[in-house]
Formats: structure tokens, sequence, C-alpha cells
């Protein structure tokens, strides 16, 4: 008997399905996410059974080789970098990021130093005619005639044209406007993302081509879509920075083939993207001089040390309340490292309207920082200009102490390229540290001994 076609309900932030519409969602706890769609069962097992009965065969572990596992360089080294030393060939490539931010520009760009390598390339695109794409490319400079665009939505015709023309790597621009006819709901939805997903991902990895999917993201700043798709993927990389500035960052937060801890630092400008090879040099670029609560310090991003300057204001509140503002950083970090100055140090701020930045629009978690954030806060508390020439870098206790970081010597020696002629560090580091010349160390065991510096 002929199965018919269900109604289900699927949530639009995580993909939890149900039977009934539910107000809040149990998967992620979202409030009125959930969307009706319907399911066709036939059409779901299609994609299953395209495969003839017999034709899969296990294979034993010893006899698999990885020796002549090639990567594909993108003639761009900061994608490289992110991605683990190259594309690799039958990868599945996750890329989100805010409208406007660049993604389509960073695929471009990408597409066009592997036309130039003589590598085949094909850009599809659902979001923009080709006239459109052909001015954008045209600002970015000359393509061969290994680069080949198309303009479709439709995933059984794309499917199709992947097969015939067997390219080397696909862009596909955005995986939200790929719709199959074998699911009914409407282009965006969570089953025509998830079919369209897995339709490619069968192409990545039986014909061994690299495939690129640019993806929108929410307000939140997650991936639009249910969650497994970013669990099918090979890699998820996000363009993360302000459109209104010049400068990008590429994070990879999953990579099956690398580390998830390396960056890549971008800027914007008229021609398209440009590498920023020296990005500390960027980042402390405009530094003021002689200015109270201004402090550098330094984060580990991968195997990448970056100096980045943190400034506070701290000033007399007008209201009750005071006001709390982070930017670049945790929110709840700096309200616990005031709190641990006013306990451990008697510096009582709790009348005082409190600002911390870290400058050139990066993000950085790495508590490493802590002892730059305070030394920025004490500063402008105290009004008193630190050294400009004096890095500092050390995670700051509940007690007040300052407790050792990872990879210490590849952050004095950042500092020591740029000029800094003094380190304050945890004493734990200092004591094993190799000498860095032209550059002063000095190894502190507590918050008071930092503060006593400056």
């Amino acid at each position: 008997m002929a199965k018919k076609v269900t109604t289900v309900f699927f949530c639009q932030e995580c993909g939890y399905e149900s039977t009934k519409w539910l107000g809040q969602c149990p998967g992620c706890r979202q409030w009125n996410t959930f969307v009706e769609e319907k399911i066709n069962p036939l059409a779901a097992h299609a994609a299953a059974g395209r495969q003839e009965k017999g034709s899969a065969k296990p294979t034993l572990l010893s006899e698999i080789s990885t020796a002549d596992e090639d990567r594909i360089s993108s003639g761009i080294g900061e994608l490289d970098r992110v991605l683990g030393g190259g594309i690799v060939a039958g990868s599945l490539t996750l890329v989100g990021g805010d409208p406007g931010i660049g993604k389509s520009t960073l695929l471009l760009q990408t597409c066009r130093q592997l036309a130039l390598a003589g590598h085949k390339v094909l850009y599809i695109s659902g979001e923009e005619s080709l006239r459109q794409i052909k001015m954008r490319a045209d600002r970015l400079g000359n393509f061969t005639e290994q680069m080949q665009l198309l303009c479709e939505t439709n995933l059984d015709l794309i499917e199709d044209t992947i097969r015939r023309t067997a390219p080397e790597m696909v862009v596909i621009d955005s995986i939200q406007t790929m719709y199959s006819e074998m699911v009914s709901s409407a282009p965006g939805s969570v089953s025509q993302v998830r079919e369209a997903t897995g339709v490619l991902l069968q192409l990545a990895k039986g014909m061994g081509v690299s495939i690129f999917i640019v993806g929108h993201v929410t307000k939140e700043g997650t991936v639009a879509g249910p969650r497994v798709l970013e669990h099918m993927v090979d890699t998820v990389l996000y363009f993360e920075g302000d459109r209104h500035a010049s400068y990008r960052v590429l994070r990879g937060v999953k990579n099956r083939f690398g580390s998830t801890n390396e960056i890549g630092v971008f800027e914007m400008r008229e021609e398209g993207l440009i590498e920023v090879k020296n990005p500390s040099e960027y980042m402390l670029n405009g530094r003021p001089e002689n200015a109270a609560g201004s402090v550098v310090s330094c984060s580990m991003e991968g195997t990448r040390p970056l100096l980045i300057e943190i400034q506070a204001l701290v000033c007399r509140s007008n209201f009750g309340i005071p006001r709390r503002q982070a930017t670049g950083t945790d929110f709840n970090r700096v309200n616990l490292l005031m709190a641990v100055l006013e306990k451990r140090l008697g510096i009582q701020m709790g009348d005082c309207d409190a600002y911390v930045n870290i400058t050139g629009g990066i993000r950085i978690q790495e508590p490493a920082i802590d002892l730059g954030m305070v030394l920025a806060i004490v500063s402008s508390f105290k009004n008193r200009a630190v050294d400009e020439k004096i890095m500092a870098f050390g995670e700051i206790g509940l007690s007040g102490e300052v407790r050792a970081v990872s990879m210490a010597q590849q952050r004095v020696q950042e500092a020591g390229k740029l000029g800094f002629t003094t380190c304050i560090i945890p004493k734990v580091n200092a004591e094993s540290l190799r000498p860095v010349e032209g550059v002063r160390v000095i190894g502190v065991r507590t918050l008071q001994d930092a503060v006593d510096l400056i």
C-alpha cells in the first residue's frame, strides 16, 4: 500500500523534529522556532536507493594508503593555514558569516587562484546573476578559461552539471537557495538544506571533488538551518569581523583534516581581500602614546602569537547602578577581574563605569590576556599611563595569583620582534624561559606585584 504524505514540524535552529507544533524546542530551548513541513516517505528514501544493491564492498584498513594524499594549495596562504595546509580532495567545507562580510569575495578569489594554477573550477550561484558575478570578478583581476559559472538553484540540474563537467573544485553560493524537487518544502527549510547537503556530500566523496558551501547565519552568529548541517561537512569556517571596518578574521571551528586553533587575517580593500602577513603589527597600528588605560597583551591563535592592544576606560558613574561594557572579550570575565581587584587589592570601583575594548575588532577568549586587562583597568582608574614598550600576559586566579600560560617563549619572541623591551609574565613561565635579545622579562607571582611595577 502506498504511503501518504505526512506533516511534521522542524525546529529552524537545531533541526529537532516533532509530530506537533511546540512553543519551545526541547532540543535548543528556543521559542517559536517550529515550522510545518510535508514529508513524502517515497521521496525521502529515493536518494538512499540510488546505488545498486551489492555495489558496496568493505575494504581492509591495512590496504588503505594515505601516502598519496595531496593537498591543493588555494593560492591564499591565510586560507591554507586555516584549512590545515591546503584543500583536501573530496572534502566538503562550510563557510559562514554575516551578510556583506566577504564570503563570496574570498571564495571567488580562491577560484581565481586555482584557475590560474590550471585547476578546473565551477562557481554555482543561486543569489546573483552571471552579470553581477562578472562585475565583481573584474575588480579582483583576470580569470582564465578554467573558471566556469552557473546560475542555478535546482539541485538535480546542479548534480547533473557537476557529474558531466567533473571539476576539481565547486563553490555553492548559497546552500539556503538550493532546492530539490523531491522535497515539497520551500528552499532554505530544514528538509531542503539537509537534502541538498546530503547530495553534495555524495558528490564530494564519490567523485573526489572539493566543494565549498556558503551558509547564511542567524542573528546569534551561527549557521542558519539544522545543526546536522555542521555535522555532515568536513570543515566549518566562520568569516568574522565588522563589515564597516577593513579587518576580517577567518576562523575554523571544525576541521577533520587539521587544527581548529588557526586563524587567517585579511584586509578588505577595493581590489578584494588582501592577506595580512603580520597581524600583530596590523593590530597595533595607530596605538596612542602615553595614554592611560592602554596595555598590550598577547594571545595565541593556534601556532600564531597575536599582539593586541587592550583599552580600558574607568570613570565615575552618574547613575545608581554603574555600567559595565566589554567589546571583543567576555563580559563576565571583565566583571570577575574587577571583583578580584576590589577584593585582593582594595581598589574600590563599585561606583564606576567600566568599558573594556579589544582594538581591531578581533574577539579574544583566551584567559592569558587577563593580566593585560587588569593593568589597563588599573591604569585608567589611577589615570597613569603604562610604558608603551611593556607587554603583559598571564591568567588571573580568584585569589589574585598570576598563573602560568602555554607557549610563553613564542609570545615573548613576538614582542621582541615588534620592539617591546619589557614583558611582564607569570613567575612560573619566567623561570623556564630562554633569554630573548633586547627583552627584559619580569616574572610576577601575584596581581599586586604586577600593579606595583606600573
